[in-house]
């Protein structure tokens, strides 16, 4: 199950509560995914190669829209704070490439316990 907000939403505590509501395992480490939005590839490829050792993973990829995201996944505790701190950081490093914040998602590993959780996007 994958869990997401999107950057519409005033804040990660709404979220965080539903992760917890639905039997979220908080005291485990989690890949957390951060998405970035751009308006184009080239930035957004630019931007991605700031991030690396921490972090599991990054990826750029075309929405149906035409834009761009970056998606940065980094193994952490789901935290508001770690997680605001984190977004934080990234906005101010993809600032410079014309990206913005469009939110964060974790998935849930399958068979922990919780129901299934209604998306951001």
């Amino acid at each position: 199950m994958t869990i997401t907000v999107s950057a519409t939403e005033s804040s990660s505590h709404n979220l965080l509560r539903r992760m917890k509501e639905g039997g979220f395992d908080f005291a485990r480490l989690h890949a957390i995914d951060f998405y970035l939005l751009f308006p184009a590839q080239a930035p957004a490829q630019g931007a991605g190669h700031l991030f690396h050792g921490e972090l599991l993973n990054t990826q750029v990829y075309r929405r149906a829209n035409g834009s761009w995201y970056l998606q940065v996944s980094k193994v952490m505790h789901a935290s508001q704070a770690a997680i605001d701190d984190f977004e934080r950081s990234l906005q101010a490093l993809v600032l410079p490439f014309g990206g913005i914040s469009d939110g964060w998602g974790v998935t849930q590993e399958p068979g922990a316990s919780g129901a299934e959780l209604p998306g951001g996007f």
